[in-house]
Parts: C-alpha cells; sequence; structure tokens
C-alpha cells in the first residue's frame, strides 16, 4: 500500500498545456537559421534576389520614371512573397523527405514549437530583406515616396512571412522540390495578376475583383501603395496590413495541423 506521502504523478491534464514551448521554439529557429548559413545558395536568394530585381526594374523603367515611382513601391508586396515561399517551401520539404521533421516530432514537442521556430528563424531573415531591398530603393535607386521608409520595411517584411507561411503549408503536399515549386503557379500567380500591379482593380471584370478581394497579395500591394502615396500612416494601411498578419497566422496553424506524429 502507498502511505500517504507516496504520490504518482498523474499525466498534466490537456488543458494546462501550451500550445508551444518558447524555449524549444527558440532552439528550432536557431537551428534552421545555422543550416540556411551554411547553405549559401539559399541566404543569397533570400537577400540579394529582391534587391537585384529592384535593380533591375529601375533600369527597366530607366526613362520612364512616373511608371519606376508608380510601381516600385506596390512590388514590396509581391517580391518577398515569391522569393520566401520558394526558399521555405524547398527548406522544409527537403526536412520532411529527410526525416529531421519526423525525428523531431518523436521528441515531446508540440507542432507549433516547430512551426513557429521555422517562422522566427525565416522572420529574421525577412527583417534584413526588407531593410536591405528598402535602403537600395529608397537611397541608390531614387525611388521617391511620400511616405516614411519603414513602411514599406513593414510591408516588405509581411510578405516574407506570408510567403513562408504559404510555403510551410505547400510543403505538407508536395513529395519532392519540383513538386513544391509546381505549386507556385497555382497558389501565387493568380495573386499576382490579379493584385491590381498591371491593372487598377475597379477596371477589372467582376469576377477577377471579387477574387482579388479574398487573396492576401492584394492587400499587400494596396498597403504598400498607401504608404507611397501619402504621408504617415493612413487608416487604410493599418488595416490592409492587419489583414496580412491575420493570413499568415492562420496559414502558419493550418501549417501545424499538416504535422502529423
Amino acid at each position: 500500500m502507498r502511505g500517504v506521502g507516496d504520490v504518482t504523478p498523474g499525466p498534466r491534464p490537456l488543458g494546462r498545456q501550451l500550445p508551444f514551448t518558447s524555449s524549444i521554439t527558440t532552439a528550432t529557429a536557431q537551428r534552421v537559421l545555422q543550416q540556411i548559413s551554411r547553405d549559401r545558395g539559399s541566404a543569397a536568394l533570400m537577400l540579394a534576389i529582391p534587391c537585384m530585381l529592384m535593380v533591375l526594374l529601375k533600369l527597366m523603367f530607366h526613362d520612364a520614371e512616373a511608371s519606376f515611382e508608380r510601381i516600385g513601391p506596390q512590388v514590396f508586396g509581391i517580391f518577398p512573397v515569391i522569393v520566401m515561399y520558394l526558399v521555405a517551401s524547398v527548406s522544409t520539404l527537403r526536412e520532411r523527405t529527410t526525416g529531421t521533421a519526423e525525428r523531431l516530432l518523436t521528441l515531446p514537442v508540440q507542432r507549433l514549437d516547430i512551426v513557429f521556430g521555422y517562422s522566427l528563424a525565416f522572420a529574421f531573415l525577412a527583417l534584413l530583406q526588407a531593410v536591405l531591398s528598402t535602403l537600395l530603393s529608397v537611397g541608390p535607386l531614387g525611388l521617391d515616396i511620400k511616405g516614411p521608409a519603414y513602411l514599406l520595411m513593414i510591408i516588405a517584411m509581411l510578405g516574407a512571412l506570408l510567403g513562408l507561411a504559404l510555403g510551410l503549408l505547400v510543403s505538407a503536399f508536395a513529395r519532392n522540390e519540383f513538386q513544391a515549386v509546381q505549386f507556385l503557379p497555382a497558389g501565387v500567380l493568380p495573386q499576382f495578376l490579379v493584385c491590381g500591379l498591371f491593372v487598377p482593380r475597379e477596371e477589372m471584370h467582376g469576377v477577377l475583383d471579387a477574387m482579388a478581394q479574398v487573396m492576401p497579395m492584394t492587400y499587400a500591394v494596396q498597403a504598400a501603395t498607401e504608404a507611397a502615396t501619402h504621408e504617415g500612416v493612413t487608416g487604410l494601411f493599418v488595416r490592409d496590413a492587419f489583414l496580412i498578419l491575420l493570413c499568415v497566422i492562420g496559414v502558419l496553424v493550418a501549417s501545424a495541423a499538416t504535422l502529423k506524429r
């Protein structure tokens, strides 16, 4: 018989478990950053490609400065999405196919620990990407905007986080890296076409305008335009940035749901 002091601890009630653990999330983020630092190609893709695309855009509109002033801010809501989607989907899928993700899930960790760890690591890279591309654009490239430059940084970072979330989600349904890239035309390019970059949304067919209203890239482009054409922070900018952030959180939670033990 057990004495009064002999207490066998039972399982922790599910209701008291935290959805994620900060120490495990931080450790996961550090591991991802170390891996990316050893993969110079991925690091260059994330940090240098957006800057190269802005230089290319400037050269394209060398004799059409007005067009560069209009399109330049808008691509801050587009380029980071595409670049981060490619890197995140391929990197995450590589960990799935090599068994790293499965080995992590055998440990006493929550699924959100892994997803938030990836998000934290890529958020740091997204911040560097946003700072570099913004400083290059408003500096040497001469992009003239009415609002403060940090607003473009915010949109670029939110766009990169959106690409990250979409990449994590898509990696759950792709069997190899080629399939992960194949999801790009289906999930990202339609947003690129109807976000308002080529044709104003009010001039589109009603069906396309309705589609654009449920696509997060639309709000990224709209917020970047607000930052470029208005002094200070507008209510529309705050609303669009908040909608993008909600979309990022929703897709990240969906990504966590795809991780199976």
